[in-house]
Order: C-alpha cells, then structure tokens, then sequence
C-alpha cells in the first residue's frame, strides 16, 4: 500500500488549529473554563467556540460541566497521555531509581527536562504521610532557570542558548535569596558543570531547599535532571553531603540505563 508522504508546502486547516487552541487553552491554573473565557482568551466569537467544543465534548477531549457552565479536559486526552508515558523511554529508565532515592532519602523527588526553553516536571517521588507537601506536579512548567532542576539542565546548554533564554524570561526575584545578576547566575552555571551538582537554598521557594544532579543520554548530552527537595530548616552537613552523593549516583544510574558511558 501506498503511503502518503507530508508535503513540504504547509497545509493549513482553520478549524483544527482554533480546536487545538482551545485544548491548549487548558492549564493546572485554569482546569475549568466557561464559554466566555474560551471567546474572550483566544478571541474568537461564542458560536464558533461554541461549535468546536461540541465536537471536543463528542470525541471525549472536552467534558461539559453543566451545574457549574464550564469546560473541563476530557479522558480521552488522559488515555492518550498514558500512552505516551508508557512509551516515554526517560521516565521509564527512571522510575525504578527515583523510588529508590525517595526511600533512602526520605525527601521528595523530582525529574525535569527543558522543553521550549521551559522547565517540564516530568516526574515526582514523595512520601505521602509528611505533613508538608511540594506543590510541583508532573506536568508542572517553570521558567527555565527555576530552581535546582533548572540551573541544572541550563548549565550544560550552550553559551548562546543561555542568552537567549535569559532574553526572552529575565530572572526573576522568587525569593530574597534569588540570582537576580546575568554576571552572578552564569558563574553558578559555570561551578554546576564543574562540580557536576547543584545545590539551592531558598532560591525559588521560601524554606525549601533542593540538591540536583544531570542525566545524560547515550551520546553524552544531558537531557533531564534529578533533584531531592526537602525543607532548608532540617539541613545539616552531613545530611548535605548524604544527600549530594545519593542524587549524583542516581543521576549516574539513569544515565546509564539510557546508555551512557563514561569515558
């Protein structure tokens, strides 16, 4: 059989893109949206919304929420998510080391990966009986440079990357102990390629402090990071120095699954 090959001319289809713009309208901070946010967010008239979103609502992308007049995401885009995950070589190779990292330190865990210049949480490890919680979820995006998981993949970029990132979201004061100077952030960079490590005190989350590690895939380029965050107040050095040396050797073990080898 035949197959049909993309054109390289672009093909454009109206309803398909203003149908995924209402999908991507969609967020953790907007989980519910009414008709007239939908209009007024992507300035398009009521009925066309209207229209497309039935057909959303029919294919299950869209679920109608009718007590409360609002759109929700459908699970239709959950069953497609899961089929994603289940093919996601990354979180895979992953999984099983996160947990471990979580059980040994007792702290919560994340994985993250840059995606468009933003920071994607892509996975979370957390003991579900503490009585503080982290409110990152997977799926979660941040500035690039946020945290320990962002300074960490934004270390191993190149120089021009770096700019342009910095260009287009400027750093942003979180905390007072925020890098808030180009000169200052790039130096840290510079010390977390060199140390293989990064370790963050208060610098995206009051109280919170966090200790990350790059992953590498098989031709070396880091292309996720680990990190453990845990509250600053319970630090110690020695639980630093514990801390540090599990997050590098579970780093190290996700990059091996993915088929790096160090020289």
């Amino acid at each position: 059989m035949k197959q049909l090959k993309h054109p390289k001319k672009e093909v454009y289809n109206r309803s398909l893109e203003r149908a995924l713009k209402i999908l991507g309208a969609f967020s953790f901070e907007k989980r519910e949206l009414s008709l007239g946010d939908l209009s007024r967010d992507l300035h398009l008239p009521k009925a066309t919304v209207y229209r497309l979103c039935s057909t959303l609502i029919k294919y299950g992308y869209l679920k109608n929420n009718e007590d409360l007049h609002t759109y929700s995401l459908g699970l239709k885009l959950f069953i497609l998510g899961g089929v994603i995950l289940a093919s996601f070589s990354l979180r895979k190779a992953a999984a099983a080391h996160l947990t471990n990292l979580q059980l040994k330190t007792g702290e919560t865990i994340f994985l993250g990966v840059l995606e468009n210049n933003e920071l994607i949480y892509i996975d979370k490890r957390e003991d579900e009986r503490k009585p503080i919680r982290f409110t990152s979820s997977v799926g979660a995006h941040r500035p690039a440079h946020w945290g320990m998981l962002g300074q960490v993949l934004m270390a191993f970029l190149e120089d021009e990357t770096v700019e342009k990132i910095l260009e287009k979201n400027p750093l942003t004061p979180f905390t007072r102990e925020s890098i808030t100077n180009e000169a200052t952030f790039k130096e840290r960079l510079r010390n977390i390629r060199e140390q293989g490590f990064n370790v963050d005190r208060e610098e995206a989350l009051e109280g919170v402090a966090g200790v990350s590690a790059p992953i590498r895939d098989h031709t070396g380029k880091v292309v996720a990071a680990v990190g453990v965050g845990f509250i600053s107040s319970s630090e110690n050095p020695k639980k630093l120095k514990q801390i540090i040396k599990e997050v590098c050797r579970t780093g190290q073990l996700i990059s091996q699954e993915l088929g790096f080898r160090e020289s």
